[in-house]
């Protein structure tokens, strides 16, 4: 096919939040466990990689939890040592201490070698779920029907491929290490503060529950602001877009001022919630920090008074203190972790809901060769509705015959480009058929039939190349000089070799380094070049002045020779050589015939052509 209907690169509608509509800061799935479910299946076939994460995972975590308690025994040596010295009974033994640190080195060696290759595996897991996940979705678009598209922004469908698989994929890399290090880490750590002194365990987890409640507070006080900083956001954002993208209508209408106003009553709210989120997030730290505090005081005491007693060596004091350090650690790691997994489900939720979406039949039995196809198209009794309680198209007939060039006249909303869409089995017809050569398109594969079609739409569609990329996608085989040919049957050549680089020149993103109507001459060469037997042409001058208009008409009747060409036009004066012309109102035709019987009728074209030419 050699124009599509979907522009490439569209421009991305954007969310209140200035970035692509998708899943919003702490947005929730609506089915948690389906969608973890889910995401647990679908990394079945990764399920001994996930193994030896969590071997060695667990194995790092231990080799670091025994640290602090090898250390103690290095620091109580030291301390006994010290102790002899003062007293004449003896000293330090730095080999002893030499041997203890070598151990303790060796630990955390293997503890973070194995933590490289846990999150070496990992991060191969993710991004091929992640590669896993564009592939299908790539692969999905191309199997969903228009009326998706239609129904749905650009932003929203790209969102599926950027945002969500990148949210799960980070979330999922993210979230179960740190699940499986945070549990690992509390369970060991409980474990070597009870080998220690289950009274100063007992103290230390006292602590938990009053930090925890406190934080509550500050949370339960600070979530509305961080509510309201989210919505002044959007706001915000939506505002300095919605400006900058109409900047020549404020200024062409004096509104200034005003859109200045607005943006600093939206500013100011934004200002009072963000300082406020802000500094009760702020309180955080500090709370959990003097509560901390208030522990690692009460577990100094304790543990001064039972090595007084010596029920504990003088190192099981500091390495308590480093296990309960490691021990609150975790704790806020799960908390974290459960807001990364919300996340990680609400993506993988839209991710399978765009997956799981209804497709269109590709295929059917026995299908019909499309190569044959020569180019004889008859509309039966055609009956279609967008809404199958509204049907739009009434009771459609026509008969064109092979190399004819049939025009589709009519008022907006007439149906002109439904019929088009229809052809090409975008949408299906909801009663009737529509026969190619003589079959119904039902019976040919969707892929094969579209590739029947050229089309040249009213909105041109360029991606970032070279020109003589751009027109070589009408036909990826054809040489240099099919393409130079295909450019000079469009009337473009000349205009090309003017440029910087030629047929070489580089497009951008948008093309906007080239005019409209040059773009449009470079989408009609595409279609030459692509030499399909049918051609659909919606506007395919609308975008030219009046002369070069001609010089495509003169190249299009070329072009159309031998081929079965549908043109919708609203400008009458360039289908007036149309073999049939079909004049649609509301649906249905009124008239057919060529230009000259339907002036002769005095109908319903008649008036549409004097109206132009009044």
């Amino acid at each position: 096919m050699a124009e599509q209907t979907t522009p490439q690169r569209p421009p991305m509608r954007r969310g209140h939040m200035g970035g692509p509509r998708g899943m919003m800061p702490g947005e929730k799935p609506k089915n948690f466990k389906a969608s973890i479910g889910k995401m647990i299946r679908y990394m079945g076939n990764y399920k001994i990689g996930i193994v030896f994460v969590m071997l060695f995972a667990c194995g790092s975590t231990i080799f670091n939890i025994i640290g602090p308690k090898i250390l103690s025994k290095a620091t109580t040596e030291i301390f006994t040592g010290l102790i002899g010295q003062i007293s004449g009974t003896g000293g330090i033994d730095f080999t002893k201490i030499g041997k203890i640190l070598t151990l303790l080195l060796g630990i955390y060696l293997i503890s973070s070698c194995m933590n490289f290759v846990q999150g070496w595996i990992m991060s191969g897991i993710t991004q091929k779920l992640s590669y896993r996940f564009r592939k299908e979705i790539s692969e999905k678009i191309n199997r969903m029907p228009l009326k998706y598209f239609e129904s749905k922004t650009v932003g929203e469908v790209l969102s599926r491929i950027t945002n969500d698989v990148d949210t799960l994929g980070q979330s999922l890399n993210q979230s179960i290490t740190t699940l499986i290090t945070s549990i690992t880490t509390m369970i060991g750590v409980l474990i070597m503060m009870l080998s220690i002194s289950p009274l100063m365990t007992l103290i230390a987890l006292v602590m938990l529950p009053v930090s925890g409640g406190l934080v509550g507070l500050v949370v339960k006080h600070s979530q509305k602001y961080f509510i309201a900083q989210q919505a002044n956001l959007g706001n915000i954002n939506g505002k300095v877009e919605e400006v900058i993208s109409g900047q020549n209508i404020v200024k062409a209408f004096n509104r200034e001022e005003i859109v200045k106003e607005e943006f600093t009553e939206i500013n100011d709210k934004l200002y009072e919630s963000a300082w406020k989120s802000q500094f009760f997030s702020g309180l955080m730290m500090p709370v959990m920090s003097f509560v901390g505090n208030l522990g690692y005081v009460a577990v100094a005491v304790v543990g001064a008074m039972l090595t007084i007693r010596q029920v504990i060596e003088i190192g099981d004091i500091q390495a308590f203190i480093q296990y309960v350090r490691n021990f609150t650690q975790p704790i806020t790691q799960v908390a974290q972790v459960s807001n990364m997994l919300q996340s990680m489900a609400a993506a993988a939720e839209r991710v399978f809901e765009f997956l799981e979406e209804e497709e269109e039949d590709q295929t059917v039995e026995n299908p019909i060769p499309a190569g044959t196809i020569e180019g004889q198209v008859t509309f039966d009794h055609v009956q279609f509705g967008y809404d199958p309680e509204q049907i739009i198209v009434k009771d459609f007939s026509a008969k064109v015959e092979k190399g004819q060039m049939v025009a589709i006249v009519g008022p907006t909303g007439a149906g002109k480009t439904t019929m088009v869409k229809l052809l090409m089995r975008f949408y299906d017809v909801n009663a009737g058929q529509i026969l190619v050569d003589g079959n119904d398109i039902r019976r040919f594969n969707r892929s094969e039939l579209r590739e029947v079609f050229g089309m040249v739409l009213q909105d041109t569609w360029l991606f970032k190349g070279t020109i003589m990329e751009n027109i070589r996608y009408g036909n990826l085989d054809a040489t240099d000089e099919q393409v130079i040919a295909a450019a000079k049957a469009a009337k473009a050549d000349s205009f090309i070799r003017t440029l910087p680089g030629g047929y070489q020149m580089e497009l951008n993103e948008d093309a906007t380094n080239v005019s409209s109507g040059q773009k449009q001459l470079l989408t009609i060469a595409r279609a030459i070049l692509a030499d399909n037997p049918i051609l659909i042409l919606d506007e395919a001058t609308s975008s030219v002045d009046t002369r070069t208009e001609a010089q495509i008409q003169k190249a299009m009747n070329n072009l159309m020779k031998g081929r079965t060409s549908f043109v919708i036009a609203h400008r009458l004066s360039t289908i007036k050589d149309a073999d049939l012309i079909l004049v649609m109102k509301d649906g249905d035709i009124l008239e057919q015939g060529n230009h000259k019987e339907l002036l002769e009728k005095q109908g319903f074209y008649a008036s549409l052509y004097q109206s132009q030419f009044a």
